[in-house]
């Protein structure tokens, strides 16, 4: 709190951004402004929804100080940036963006407000360094609606890959430096996109539909239809890296592409090996790299739907009851504080305190559980906590060393 206090030119508003986080870090079965005002001991939530809608403040820059606080703790040459889109049902058409619209909350078509995150994911954790919300051209085409939410008329429509490109270049033009960008399809289909990124020197690993068409050196082809040439020699088991129960094997083929723009282009599937179901990404990176760093960077997209699971069940980012732009953007933001502190915890308890081999690594819930318990709000035996905690780790670490038990005796 003490990184963004500047921001706030009064004690009242530093105060009660302070009350409005750990709110969202507590353990409330319901978080917004009425829950977390009464949790705070305030009268009424007028103050909450105050600072949250008409007070001084510019959500920017704290985004700004949420992203120096993350690369500071988190950084790493090897980290990636992840962009993706997560959707929020909302009743009603006066939520900021709000349209019947397809989200993958819902796995469906319903009337969801829509925003695309930039998550830094690096060996020491992962966290959310930017955000921007969608905009439908059902909106951008009604000025007086915008004007109603508290966007500006001149607001233009922005596709989601136009808004990831635009967060990327926020992140470079900060002076910090990545060397991949991983997507899903929505990114991976977007020419666009993929030339800015080449532009810049980034690479990227972005996966597109088996409809997709590429070109090689014999000529064009869909993805899947290359996928079917591809020999059974060509086929490597690679780990997409560490889950919860264990290494993610999957069978993966890499193919070059005949591309006029300068730079390594290539096709790279990836196979179930128990189902069969393909999965195809382009690739492109300024020098040739071995197939274990693509399937590297086509792993690290799975730390995007951490980051969301966490930030949705551990600091409300989904739990906003708020109809305007500017309100939006500063509980979301906020909501990005309180996981990035979490996740910052994480990796310097793991630092400093090595794990005993009869339990897992602190989680960033079992963090946010003793936070809770013996700092928000403190209790007389925190020995009895502190022995609970231990008990729920030893009890994960079993089960996670029986997971790894019954595949590795699968593989076998």
């Amino acid at each position: 709190m003490g990184r963004i206090a500047g921001r706030f030119a009064r004690v009242e508003p530093r105060r009660r951004v302070r009350d409005l986080a750990l709110g969202l870090l507590s353990d409330l079965p319901c978080k917004n402004c009425w829950s977390i005002a009464e949790w705070a001991g305030e009268a009424s939530p007028d103050g909450m929804q105050y600072l949250l809608g008409r007070a001084r403040w510019d959500a920017d820059r704290v985004r700004d100080d949420v992203r120096e606080y993350v690369l500071e703790y988190l950084g790493d040459e090897d980290a990636v940036l992840v962009v993706d889109e997560t959707g929020d049902v909302k009743k009603g058409t006066h939520t900021v963006g709000v349209q019947r619209q397809y989200t993958g909350t819902a796995g469906r078509i319903e009337n969801a407000q829509v925003a695309v995150y930039l998550v830094y994911a690096g060996r020491r954790g992962h966290a959310a360094v930017d955000r921007e919300l969608y905009i439908p051209r059902s909106w951008t085409c009604d000025p007086d609606r915008c004007r109603a939410a508290g966007l500006d008329e001149d607001t233009v429509f922005a596709t989601k890959p136009e808004l990831a490109a635009r967060m990327i270049g926020r992140f470079l033009d900060a002076g910090h430096r990545v060397s991949w960008v991983a997507g899903d399809e929505v990114y991976g289909g977007s020419p666009k996109l993929r030339a800015a990124l080449e532009q810049r020197q980034l690479g990227h690993v972005l996966a597109v539909a088996c409809s997709a068409e590429v070109t090689t050196g014999a000529g064009k082809f869909r993805a899947d239809a290359l996928a079917a040439r591809v020999p059974k020699r060509a086929w490597q088991k690679l780990s997409a890296g560490a889950g919860a129960k264990g290494h993610r094997f999957y069978d993966w083929a890499v193919i070059d592409l005949a591309e006029p723009r300068p730079g390594c282009h290539r096709l790279l599937i990836r196979r179930n090996r128990t189902t069969g179901e393909l999965a195809y990404y382009r690739c492109w990176s300024p020098a040739p790299v071995p197939p274990t760093t693509l399937v590297r960077v086509a792993g690290s997209r799975w730390r995007v739907e951490e980051t969301f699971q966490a930030g949705k069940s551990l600091a409300g980012l989904d739990e906003h009851q708020l109809h305007r732009y500017t309100s939006w953007s500063r509980w979301v933001t906020l909501a990005m504080l309180a996981h990035a502190f979490l996740a910052v915890v994480r990796a310097d308890e793991h630092a400093r305190h090595p794990t005993p081999d009869e339990l897992i690594p602190l989680t960033c819930n079992e963090i946010q559980r003793l936070f809770i318990t013996s700092v928000v709000r403190p209790m007389r035996d925190v020995a009895h906590r502190l022995r609970w905690s231990a008990w729920r780790r030893r009890h994960q670490a079993r089960a996670q060393a029986s997971h790894y038990h019954r595949q590795a005796a699968n593989q076998t």
